[in-house]
């Protein structure tokens, strides 16, 4: 999908996606599995890894 490292980078790293709402949400790693970070529309903490192509 991303022809350079950079733009991989910005486009799938830290990028979660909320099962629920399907919203975008950006955050670390570590908080999303410790469930630290909620969705902003349905503050939902059930998020998954955005999809890769």
């Amino acid at each position: 999908m991303a022809k350079f490292h950079e733009a991989e980078k910005r486009l799938l790293i830290n990028i979660f996606v909320c099962r629920k709402c399907k919203s975008k949400v950006r955050a670390p790693n570590l908080k999303v599995l410790t469930g630290k970070v909620r969705c902003r529309k349905c503050h939902s903490h059930v998020l998954r890894p955005v999809r890769r192509k």
